[in-house]
């Protein structure tokens, strides 16, 4: 499995140079059975690496543009009347692929928005009172731009919430940016990826992230960075049950990736940012700030 594992991260590291860090995120995420939130500048390359990893993890993948004047259905689907049946037959939109990047979803107006709510929290859509089943594994990749540029609405903190990970991959090291102005060309890699497993690997991969074991004295150091989101004077809001458990899991991902069965402290400490920066507030606004201060605050052994 560990071999495995690397070949994964390696293929999608040829197309996505010098991110390894962010890669390996976004493949716990989804081993976690999460969602993903990419938050960067355009041309950073957030539809790149969805794109890869649709293609290593051979899942069915849909791109969906967000627009200020899309609609529901145009997630979800729709239920057309065909005359030569008499009958109302839905169409299914693209929210039914196993791996659905939800490009710019902040250019979107909220009630947009929210149709992915129930699909991603339920892995399942409602239309005219009946419910259909979405693909397993199902993983929403959603991307936002900074919320200073024109023509945006913020997610609320409901919609945030469904996001296990939030990551932004930044500027390119020198190294990679060298080989770009090269010649390496990301979408000609792109198309050379050949699937590394199947679907019935991949879910066999997610449910050995539940059998990583976590110690008691790992839980309670987990504990206590908890309590101290909530009792601290410069959290506004702290991580909830929801969010907690966002931090379990991922950081089993994260140690199954490193090829442990167990959970150590730094396995915490590496998805900390991604999973609490977006669920934590301060007076002063978004919480990325505060999970540096976090790790240092609190002891990995208590006193």
């Amino acid at each position: 499995m560990q071999k495995m594992i690397s070949a994964i991260v390696a293929d999608i590291g040829r197309v996505l140079l010098g991110k390894e860090h962010q890669v390996k995120l976004a493949l716990a995420c989804l081993l976690s059975r999460g969602h993903l939130l990419i938050e960067d500048l355009p041309g950073m390359g957030k539809t790149t690496l969805a794109h890869a990893l649709a293609q290593v993890l051979g899942l069915s993948y849909k791109r969906v543009q967000f627009t200020s004047d899309m609609l529901p259905a145009d997630i979800v689907g729709v239920s057309i009347f065909e005359r030569d049946s008499g009958e109302f037959r839905f169409h299914e939109g693209p929210v039914f692929s196993q791996l659905l990047l939800a490009d710019e979803i902040n250019r979107s107006s909220p009630k947009t928005q929210s149709a992915l709510l129930e699909a991603m929290e339920e892995r399942q859509v409602s239309v005219d009172g009946e419910t259909r089943r979405l693909p397993e594994p199902f993983f929403v990749i959603a991307t936002q731009n900074p919320l200073y540029q024109s023509g945006t609405f913020a997610l609320p903190e409901s919609q945030l919430d469904r996001f296990l990970m939030r990551i932004s991959l930044g500027y390119p090291t020198r190294e990679a940016e060298r080989a770009l102005f090269q010649g390496v060309d990301p979408r000609a890699q792109l198309q050379q990826l050949k699937p590394r497993v199947d679907t019935a690997t991949l879910q066999k991969l997610q449910a050995l992230v539940g059998q990583v074991k976590a110690s008691d004295s790992l839980l309670d150091y987990l504990e206590r960075l908890v309590l101290h989101t909530r009792q601290s004077p410069e959290c506004a809001i702290g991580l909830s049950p929801r969010g907690a458990l966002a931090l379990l899991h991922a950081a089993r991902a994260w140690a199954l990736i490193h090829g442990r069965g167990h959970l150590l402290p730094e396995d915490i400490q590496a998805v900390l940012p991604s999973v609490a920066g977006h669920r934590l507030q301060s007076d002063g606004g978004d919480g990325s700030q505060l999970v540096e201060r976090l790790m240092h605050q609190v002891d990995v052994i208590a006193a």
